[in-house]
């Protein structure tokens, strides 16, 4: 049976987040033996969902499996199923759609190889147990959304000497209040993770102009910056999983 994976992301302009989820999708076409894999997005910029889905059946694919490429659930991804279902139900196309990325435990081992990369590109030999944790999310007005955010600080939290979390926008502490509670610790080593799929607009400026600002009178040396979630092999299991739960279901 020919089998397609379709990602659905919420959308960006930038180069970089189209081509982490070129990169992406032929990761999971491999591991996961689709005949096609590709991605569309919700808004923003093409392509967007309808010519992601009209691509799938250019293909001539049998069955198309659809994954709403987002880390948390909220009204951006409500509305990427919505979207999704009413086109593939219009086209006749045997479908399923897979839940999002969330509440899943390769993402708590996916933010400890991100502070470990920190340490060691900095030198840090301080122990875990040493060093104080901030991650930092987008924030949502969706209570679902925090929830789900937050799981991955709890989750972590015994590993760390402190973990703390902030947002971008939409929800508090903001990015100044989370390092400033943070810093009001003393920590030995502070390590700031953004919680984030793409290295995207928020990445690139929005997240690095806010925490700037919050350090600009701090003058201090021991906060260091971790990188995105990006491409990850461990994503792409998860990809795999949530699909192959959905197509078991159809007997696919």
């Amino acid at each position: 049976m020919k089998k397609a994976l379709l990602l659905i992301d919420r959308g960006s302009k930038e180069q970089d987040v189209k081509e982490e989820l070129h990169d992406i999708c032929s990761m999971a076409k491999e591991k996961g033996h689709y005949y096609f894999s590709d991605y569309a997005f919700l808004e923003v910029t093409p392509p967007y969902i309808e010519e992601g889905i009209n691509s799938c059946v250019k293909q001539g694919v049998e069955f198309l499996t659809i994954m709403p490429y987002f880390l948390y659930p909220g009204m951006k991804l409500k509305l990427a199923v919505e979207q999704s279902k009413k086109i593939a139900l219009e086209l006749g196309l045997n479908f399923a759609v897979t839940e999002c990325l969330n509440y899943h435990n390769a993402f708590i081992d996916i933010v400890k190889d991100r502070i470990n990369e920190v340490k060691r590109r900095e030198n840090i030999d301080y122990t875990d147990k040493e060093c104080d944790i901030l991650l930092i999310g987008h924030g949502s007005s969706d209570n679902d959304a925090r929830n789900a955010f937050v799981f991955i600080a709890d989750s972590i939290r015994q590993a760390y000497r402190n973990v703390g979390f902030c947002f971008l926008e939409l929800d508090s502490p903001n990015i100044e209040e989370g390092i400033r509670q943070s810093l009001n610790k003393n920590p030995r080593a502070l390590v700031l993770v953004p919680y984030f799929l793409h290295r995207g607009a928020h990445i690139k400026r929005d997240v690095r102009e806010e925490v700037d600002k919050a350090l600009k009178e701090c003058n201090n040396s021991t906060v260091y910056m971790a990188r995105h979630l990006g491409v990850d092999s461990k994503i792409i299991d998860v990809v795999i999983e949530r699909a192959k739960e959905v197509e078991k279901k159809f007997g696919v």
